[in-house]
């Protein structure tokens, strides 16, 4: 491993020692995690290799996909058009994108989409990773397909699918598609070091994305014959992971869902956004009514996706997951964030006023509470 560098407040080692420790016993391979208190950066360490044949070190500005993470500054966009009244959380998808109402989909709701609810965590018809790129191929097959359930009664998982349906009301109020709305109302502005994919000249500070351990053909097998359909679409329609991230072709799509790109200062600062009731230091973003409304709980249920994963039920917000009894986020059952495949996380603590952003290349196996992320939002409360 190459030396942990950055800084750490006194108050604070215990979040150095967890990050060491991810090196030494949790197979971490590089990785960066920030922590702010009030909006003060406290914790800012990285260490380790940027690529699997350790050849470059993980520096300062190394950025990397975060997978789902990135839904975090998603849903921001959407609450951001609508605490300006552009957009109405409670009035039909339709109403902004009338091809949306096709399928029995008239009655879905723009907070459905928000928080997992619409039954369209993934698409019916076979979806490549090349379909995927397509923005307007996605969205117009998401507009045309079926609920997998009854939208409204139920969360399930969609995790790819989601930032094609908040992306699409995005853009077809504000004109924009999410990553050029995030760029120009928050990241730019802010200096924020984050984008919905990655312009081809940062790819040489971008780290590679290493696959989580290899399942056996017969684990495999076993897996998929023990999920439901609508897990399948969610999950393996399209199958995608390191190798398809690691390439230009995904890196130029716009898939807000899974693609947002960016270093641990980043995702810190995305979701203090949310920890600062909708203000980053002196800068706001949202108002407090607007930054409250994320972590608007929408019913605590078992996935119907990914139920079998978690311990106890689960209970997404608005955009984003409540901590609860899971505590995902911390001991505070209100704390909310999001994890994205392989292990990065943002989290949000406002009554802590606290955001964490986490972020690696060495994929783990885990969809959420990836272990080494557990170990460094354990380590955090702890030190508070």
């Amino acid at each position: 491993m190459s030396q942990v560098q950055g800084h750490c407040a006194t108050p604070f080692e215990a979040v150095r020692a967890a990050f060491e420790e991810n090196f030494q016993g949790r197979a971490e391979l590089g990785a960066a995690v920030t922590v702010t208190v009030d909006g003060e950066t406290v914790v800012d360490l990285w260490g380790g290799w940027a690529d699997a044949a350790r050849t470059r070190a993980w520096e300062r500005d190394t950025l990397v996909n975060v997978w789902s993470t990135s839904k975090g500054p998603t849903a921001l966009c959407a609450h951001i058009l609508a605490d300006r009244g552009l957009l109405d959380l409670d009035a039909p998808v339709a109403d902004y994108w009338p091809e949306f109402a096709a399928a029995g989909k008239e009655s879905v709701l723009v907070r459905h989409l928000l928080s997992h609810r619409a039954g369209l965590a993934g698409l019916r018809e076979p979806h490549s990773p090349e379909q995927l790129f397509d923005w307007e191929l996605t969205t117009k097959r998401l507009a045309a397909t079926e609920p997998w359930w009854e939208p409204g009664t139920g969360s399930g998982y969609h995790a790819l699918t989601y930032g094609f349906l908040v992306g699409e009301v995005v853009r077809r109020v504000s004109g924009l598609l999410p990553g050029a709305f995030l760029k120009r109302e928050v990241t730019g502005p802010l200096g924020i070091d984050f984008t919905i994919g990655l312009p081809e000249k940062e790819a040489g500070r971008a780290a590679e994305l290493v696959h989580p351990p290899a399942a056996s053909s017969s684990e495999q097998a076993a897996i998929f014959s023990q999920l439901a359909p609508v897990a399948l679409s969610a999950l393996a329609n399209p199958v995608v992971g390191a190798t398809e991230a690691n390439t230009a072709a995904w890196r130029a799509a716009e898939i807000p869902a899974a693609n947002g790109h960016g270093t641990a200062r980043a995702v810190a600062a995305l979701y203090g956004v949310f920890a600062g009731r909708g203000s980053y230091g002196s800068h706001r973003v949202l108002s407090p009514e607007a930054a409250e409304r994320v972590r608007e709980g929408q019913g605590a249920c078992r996935d119907l996706v990914l139920g079998a994963g978690f311990e106890n039920e689960t209970e997404a917000a608005l955009g984003l997951w409540l901590s609860g009894s899971n505590r995902s986020y911390g001991p505070n059952p209100r704390a909310f964030g999001h994890d994205g495949f392989g292990g990065s996380c943002g989290l949000a603590d406002p009554e802590a006023g606290v955001s964490i952003g986490y972020v690696m290349n060495r994929m783990g196996p885990h969809i959420a509470d990836d272990p080494r992320k557990m170990a460094l939002v354990d380590a955090l409360y702890s030190s508070l």
